[in-house]
């Protein structure tokens, strides 16, 4: 994510070249995303309830350019993202 920090500000800059990624990048990552979260729920590596779209706006989120920050601030903030996916983490999916 620290060297791709235009990317974020390309696909939502308005310019129709842009327009079918984020309906692309869904469909194919939003498959593959849900079957490694259910292994990671299934062996309580992470908590129960994570949805898929969630965690892909968050992580999309992580590539916006934040002034005077670089790379080492996306790198904490992801650092964070995934601690707070373990935080309480069981084997037992929660309701």
């Amino acid at each position: 994510m620290g060297t791709k920090r235009g990317f974020a500000a390309a696909l939502h800059s308005g310019d129709p070249a842009y327009g079918a990624l984020p309906g692309y990048f869904m469909r194919r990552l939003e498959p593959a995303l849900t079957s490694l979260l259910d292994a990671a729920i299934a062996s309580g590596e992470i908590r129960a309830g994570t949805s898929t779209r969630h965690l892909l706006h968050a992580v999309a989120n992580l590539c916006m350019p934040i002034p005077n920050e670089g790379p080492a601030y996306s790198q904490r903030m992801v650092a964070l993202l995934i601690d707070g996916l373990r935080y309480g983490a069981t084997s037992q999916p929660h309701p």
